[in-house]
């Protein structure tokens, strides 16, 4: 469930966070935020992005669902320190991206990696026995070397995802197939050189693309402000993170030598068991 903390809806504007590794958890809250901007019918959408990049379905599931609402509602993506891979993707589906001229971006590609333990596992004396239905059911498996049709069949795999990520972004940026796959090898670039190459539209903070978007609907971009939609967390883990904090903050205040008021500490720890196929930096 999303929560909103104002009303007033039309006259303001929605701010979306999307940070760290893109997989399910942040697809499920990214898409429940965007139904409930459609819903409240708020005018413009300021998308803020700070993430290295994550899973390719999903990924792809909130650029298509940020292209529907474009049409509806006004979105400005903004950069913030890093925004790479599945970052650029999902920033695809805004209309508008400024980025701040030292943001981390590019790395447009995709990547599939496994391990290899076959010699560290004949060390120790560990083998195993596999029945399969067929020969590549244990693709990548971590104690052999790859075949070669194995290695063929990922590398088609990988090439028609890679497509997939280029046709988007010269779509998006109204550039040409060839254009994009010039500067899409993976390489990573700054938001000064992403303005150069046409992945970006403005070099600017997140304050200026709150202000363009603003502008985009006719909203006073002095007056106007953001209204953050955020996950409601469930109450007891709310009251589980509020007891620990006061906790460690009185802690703290009790150190001698100590001096500061300390008014609040906030501790965000977020971990994602990502796949091995990843849009990555």
């Amino acid at each position: 469930m999303m929560r909103l903390f104002r009303p007033g809806f039309k006259k303001q504007i929605a701010r979306l966070e999307i940070s760290g590794p893109i997989a399910g958890a942040t697809r499920k809250r990214i898409l429940e935020a965007l139904k409930t901007i459609e819903e409240r019918r708020f005018p413009a959408l300021l998308l803020r992005i700070d993430s290295p990049g994550g899973t390719v379905g999903d990924s792809q599931e909130i650029y298509e669902a940020l292209k529907r609402l474009r049409d509806k509602v006004k979105i400005v993506a903004s950069f913030g320190n890093i925004s790479a891979s599945g970052g650029v993707y999902i920033a695809m589906g805004a209309k508008h991206i400024m980025a701040n001229p030292g943001t981390i971006t590019g790395s447009i590609g995709v990547i599939l990696r496994g391990n290899n333990l076959e010699r560290l596992l004949d060390r120790v004396g560990v083998s195993f026995k596999v029945i399969k239905s067929g020969p590549f059911k244990d693709i990548l498996a971590f104690d052999r070397e790859m075949t070669d049709s194995e290695k063929h069949i990922l590398q088609e795999l990988i090439d028609v995802s890679y497509q997939q990520f280029v046709q988007t972004v010269a779509e998006a940026r109204n550039l040409s197939v060839e254009t994009v796959r010039s500067f899409a090898d993976g390489r990573i670039f700054t938001g000064q050189q992403a303005l150069e190459l046409g992945v970006v539209d403005r070099l600017g903070t997140e304050e200026d693309a709150r202000k363009w978007a603003a502008e985009l609907v006719g909203l006073d971009p002095e007056k106007t402000r953001c209204f953050t939609l955020e996950e409601r967390k469930p109450l007891l883990s709310r009251l589980v993170s509020r007891s620990q904090t006061q906790s460690m903050v009185g802690q703290l205040a009790a150190l001698p030598g100590l001096t500061t008021s300390v008014q609040w500490i906030s501790f965000e720890v977020e971990t994602s068991g990502l796949p091995l196929w990843l849009y990555r930096p």
